[in-house]
């Protein structure tokens, strides 16, 4: 099930990690994102909410985030989502996107992408 076709996103470049896509949440499908709890901190963007993602009768836990009120600098992209895409098949351009190595972080890979990554083995002091 597909809950998101749009050309209104944006990348967000973050210190050695693959860049993280968000998306404006009016371009998401009406009803496929439920509140969760728990929340968690970022140096630069503040604090995320998030969400599971609901396709059919599945519901993958916390699988997408938003800062409603971010710091200024990211202002811009209050309340847009983004998805891990380790819990959930993202597409960029109709390319597969593979999740940033580690488990953590949200970067989405593409063949464009050039290492190293933060999150792979032996990253833990960048």
């Amino acid at each position: 099930m597909q809950i998101v076709d749009t050309d209104r996103a944006v990348r967000v470049l973050e210190t050695a990690g693959a860049p993280v896509v968000y998306i404006a949440p009016e371009e998401i499908a009406a009803g496929s994102l439920r509140d969760a709890s728990g929340t968690s901190f970022c140096e630069w963007k503040g604090t995320a909410s998030y969400f599971g993602v609901l396709a059919g009768e599945h519901v993958a836990a916390n699988a997408a985030w938003a800062y409603r009120a971010p710091t200024p600098p990211f202002a811009a992209i209050a309340s847009w989502v983004s998805f891990y895409p380790a819990l959930i098949d993202c597409l960029l351009d109709d390319e597969p996107v593979s999740p940033q190595p580690g488990g953590f972080y949200g970067g989405w890979v593409t063949l464009e992408i050039a290492g190293p990554i933060k999150g792979g083995p032996g990253s833990a002091g960048w």
